[in-house]
């Protein structure tokens, strides 16, 4: 039966109303700053004397100070309140300080615009916490990915037509300050209404005594989520998206201006163009994921973003637009420039690998951390965020002071984010593994999971399996939502490079006894323990591959660890993998590469669990065989 899509969650109340909520306070907030930094860059002697490159790294950084300030607040009190009662606090929050705005516009009063900037900051510090602890709360673990996808495109959707509007609106003359104004304060209390609709969604942490010291209770946020290694450099690896995009951004409307001689259009198609590929990566997650949290797609976005923005670097260089002093085209005569669609199809893929690399991070974070502490965990990432964000403005004010050009900028950021890029997935493999083991099953084969809900989302199981070829455990990796612990004969575990994916994967060596009976008690011992700790742990009951594409006999060997672990055991079928390269079949390679053919088939069919009472190697051959059929 197919699954519904990500977009079936726009029907449901347990999430329309929270999504509206959080569209509106994205489109608002870029209502306004965009506004604010359009007439700055363009209009800048009638507001200030300070540099507009200056003033638009300046007003990012004024609007994340109160992350730094107040995020641990935040996260305590989204643990302790009522999610819907909290947000609806935030939302009439927002619509005061959007009076204060309209304010200042109508006033020309500069230092009050900036004020309210400072309070949106506090408005999305408050939500942020509420944001993402909410959709864990009311979402499957199945529907996270999709949930975050959609979350995600709306914000981004809310950035590009808040962005939009708002150097659309502010130019108009003669009204156009009343304009923004007017709009800003209407969407507020849109937002506002929507929110009244989010559904109740109970504290985890009800008697959470809150402590108002925001330095100590930031310190505690962020200790108490490197307990858990994942989690915390899942956190990093999002803070670090952020200071690359806040590195990235803050300089468009300056590089529209200067080096693509463009007015505040050209700032506005650059803003879309980004946008639109962050929604489109944030969408694209769920199918190239397969609906479950896969990490396997932080590496590649990692990797889109770094080729990109080096190519972003050369693509400036060799941009020869129209170069007249003091002129600047509308963005529809920009396209006409030679070199600028090159520009623009770098901006949007930095976007659409961008989406890639933060929505399974924001999952695997909600899906892996400590539900009692999870709107705690999210306000020590918004605190992270925060703390990256300003020491990307710092680094943008500091290098640009020290004579590079905005295009050199681009460069430098992407080099910086292949070293972070570099130094994270050394800290924690696992990512690295599963982009390999995902595109193994992206790239050279489709894998179609048959029954994928009987493996269990949590607690321990032993999964067995018939063997095939050297790369079932790849494929099995990859098809499983969740970490397995693969045991498998010692000489595979050896390979040079599917070797070093399985001490990755913590996979355990085991060797026949006449071989080595050392290891294969010790084999036993490692299995047990990886039981006890409530992980799955798969076998190969063949103990080798087949040479002739049946199933071997099953060996006692699961039997034994059954009867020392008490667990239930899940048999699966590899279907389609008889004939690969690396299978023992004996025909003639040119011939089963031709026949096989590029993305070739797969399936991976899972049976029901098994009583640990009920099993016998025998008994699980049947019940393997059963589940591939005829199909090898």
């Amino acid at each position: 039966m197919s699954q519904p899509n990500q977009f079936s969650l726009l029907k449901q109340r347990r999430f329309a109303p929270f999504f509206w909520t959080q569209f509106l306070g994205a489109f608002n907030d870029n209502l306004f700053k965009t506004a604010l930094v359009v007439i700055i860059t363009f209009d800048a002697l009638s507001w200030t004397t300070m540099s507009p490159s200056l003033v638009t790294n300046l007003i990012p950084g004024l609007f994340i100070l109160p992350y730094v300030l107040f995020s641990a607040t935040a996260g305590q009190l989204a643990d302790k309140f009522e999610k819907s009662g909290l947000t609806r606090f935030v939302k009439w929050l927002e619509v005061g300080i959007m009076c204060v705005a309209g304010i200042g516009w109508v006033t020309h009063h500069l230092w009050l615009l900036i004020a309210a900037v400072v309070g949106m900051g506090v408005h999305s510090t408050l939500f942020g916490p509420v944001k993402y602890a909410y959709l864990p709360q009311q979402l499957k673990p199945e529907e996270l990915i999709g949930g975050n996808g959609v979350t995600e495109m709306g914000t981004f959707v809310g950035i590009l037509m808040g962005e939009v509007l708002g150097a659309v609106l502010v130019v108009q003359q003669p009204h156009g300050l009343l304009l923004e104004a007017a709009a800003t304060i209407c969407v507020a209390a849109m937002g506002l209404a929507a929110a009244y609709r989010i559904p109740l969604s109970p504290a985890p942490a009800p008697d959470l005594k809150i402590s108002w010291n925001f330095v100590g209770e930031s310190i505690r946020n962020i200790n108490f989520s490197r307990k858990n290694r994942t989690v915390f450099l899942s956190m990093l690896g999002n803070s670090w998206f952020w200071f690359y995009g806040a590195l990235v951004l803050a300089q468009f409307p300056v590089y529209a201006k200067d080096y693509l001689h463009g007015d505040h259009g050209a700032f506005v198609l650059l803003l879309t163009i980004f946008s639109l590929g962050v929604g489109s990566g944030s969408l694209l997650c769920e199918r190239l994921s397969g609906r479950k949290v896969e990490i396997g797609l932080v590496p590649f976005g990692s990797i889109g973003l770094t080729v990109f923005g080096v190519d972003l670097y050369f693509a400036s260089l060799a941009f020869s637009g129209a170069a007249t002093a003091g002129v600047h085209i509308d963005a529809f005569a920009l396209l006409a420039q030679h070199g600028m669609w090159r520009i623009l199809f770098d901006v949007l893929m930095i976007g659409m690998f961008g989406g890639f690399f933060i929505v399974p991070l924001f999952a695997l974070i909600q899906l892996r951390c400590d539900p009692a502490h999870i709107s705690r965990t999210i306000a020590g990432m918004n605190i992270l965020n925060a703390l990256f964000m300003v020491a990307a403005a710092g680094l943008a004010i500091v290098l640009l002071g020290q004579g590079l050009t905005i295009p050199q900028l681009f460069l430098v950021t992407a080099l910086l984010n292949a070293v972070v890029a570099i130094y994270i997935f050394s800290l924690v493999p696992e990512f690295l593994m599963r982009f390999l083991a995902w595109l193994l099953i992206h790239t050279i084969h489709r894998v179609q999971v048959v029954d994928a809900e009987r493996i269990p989302a949590e607690g321990a199981a032993v999964l067995v399996c018939n063997h095939v070829s050297y790369v079932d455990a790849i494929v099995i990796m990859a098809a499983a939502p969740r970490p397995i612990r693969f045991v498998m004969d010692h000489r595979i575990f050896k390979l040079p490079l599917l070797g070093w994916i399985f001490r990755t994967a913590r996979a355990i060596p085991i060797a026949p006894a006449k071989e080595d009976p050392w290891l294969m008690e010790k084999a036993y011992v490692d299995i047990a323990q990886a039981l006890h700790e409530g992980d799955l742990v798969c076998i190969f009951p063949e103990g080798q591959l087949t040479r002739t594409g049946d199933i071997n006999e099953f060996k006692g060997g699961v039997a034994k660890i059954v009867e020392r672990s008490k667990v239930p055991v899940i048999p699966m079928a590899l279907r389609g993998l008889w004939g690969h390269l690396l299978s023992r079949n004996q025909e003639n390679v040119f011939e089963r590469v031709f026949r096989k053919g590029l993305r070739s088939r797969l399936s991976l069919a899972v049976g029901a669990p098994v009583a640990p009472q009920d099993v016998s190697p025998d008994d699980l051959k049947q019940r393997v065989a059963a589940l591939r059929g005829d199909w090898k």
